[in-house]
């Protein structure tokens, strides 16, 4: 670590959230994930930086990785990281900000600019390096609130065939299904109810969160979005979001029955998740673990026993303190980067 930067904080700045952590003496020691709907004004960043002013204040040095950079709100990847970059040199003018840029390592500012190919999107690469140093040789997956990551590390270093999103896409190194944000109608087009399989109305009523939530698996402090209707986020309010998928009403079906839909989305997004996994553990010894990180761990975990390999939570391996490790796993690529950067040899 450089001389003097013993507190590092790090950030990942994407698409819906801003995540923020501080790590002092190597070990992360706070962490926290912002709702952050880019796509609705660059606005959102500067707020949801000042919400986080806390966790970051008095960083010796600051590290970002980023995917907001995929928001509509730009008209394309480049813009879209020439934007944010010079939305971060604004908001912290000292100069001490170090950019992720993947397989470049960590560059500066004015280097970041001429290296949006491995820039955009490089947060699954900080995580899985991360990853790659704590335990060698291990299939890492890691489920957010929209994405899935999933990637192979083999002797101590990242081991995918892909690197951009087409790239990830095409290996099923990246699956576009995450724990809460997911619409059920991009999970499966057709649901049972009450033993006949009935197609999807193809509107954005209810999200994968419901589901989930109607299972009674989902932290609620890991869905920090909106509601399809705006409305409660409970489990009988869920239920009513639900029902209007396949054309009905909560009441016309019982609490146990709802459940019975609920998890047939949540195990078709498993079997999503499962085909990509096993096509991409095929480079890997059949006694490499499961990592998973996100707030899809309890998703993963069923992914391990699935697939017959250990399970390891990223949660429990990741250099924090107790009581934030949690949040250090939702929050990952932003720990990622905050303890990579305190081994960087800087200059």
């Amino acid at each position: 670590m450089e001389k003097g930067k013993s507190i590092i904080a790090g950030f990942d700045v994407g698409g819906a959230h801003l995540k923020v952590t501080r790590a002092e003496g190597g070990r992360i020691v706070q962490a926290a994930t912002i709702a952050m709907p880019l796509w609705l004004g660059l606005d959102r960043l500067a707020s949801a930086l000042r919400e986080a002013s806390a966790v970051y204040a008095g960083a010796d040095l600051n590290a970002f990785t980023m995917t907001g950079e995929l928001a509509d709100i730009f008209p394309s990847r480049d813009a879209g990281i020439a934007t944010l970059l010079q939305l971060i040199s604004q908001h912290f003018p000292s100069g001490d900000n170090l950019i992720y840029a993947g397989r470049s390592g960590f560059v500066g500012a004015g280097q970041a600019a001429r290296l949006g190919c491995d820039i955009a999107s490089a947060n699954w690469h900080a995580t899985a390096s991360l990853v790659a140093q704590l335990v060698g040789d291990a299939l890492f997956v890691d489920m957010g609130s929209t994405t899935t990551d999933i990637i192979p590390v083999r002797d101590g270093a990242v081991a995918g065939e892909g690197y951009t999103d087409a790239e990830r896409l095409m290996t099923g190194e990246l699956i576009y299904t995450g724990f809460t944000r997911t619409f059920l109608f991009g999970v499966a087009s057709s649901a049972p109810v009450r033993g006949r399989m009935t197609p999807l109305m193809n509107e954005y009523f209810a999200s994968i969160a419901d589901a989930h939530r109607i299972m009674g698996v989902l932290d609620e402090n890991d869905d920090k979005h909106a509601s399809a209707d705006g409305k409660e986020k409970t489990p009988e309010a869920s239920m009513a979001r639900l029902a209007r998928m396949v054309g009905r009403d909560a009441a016309d079906l019982s609490p146990a029955e709802w459940l019975d839909v609920a998890r047939w989305f949540s195990e078709q997004q498993l079997r999503a998740v499962h085909d990509a996994a096993f096509r991409v553990a095929g480079s890997l010894a059949d006694d490499a673990p499961i990592v998973a990180a996100g707030a899809g761990r309890w998703q993963i975990r069923r992914l391990a026993a699935r697939m017959e390999r250990r399970f390891i939570d990223f949660a429990d391996i990741v250099p924090a303190e107790d009581a934030v490790r949690n949040e250090a796993s939702s929050a990952a690529p932003a720990a990622a980067v905050a303890l990579l950067a305190g081994t960087q040899d800087q200059t």
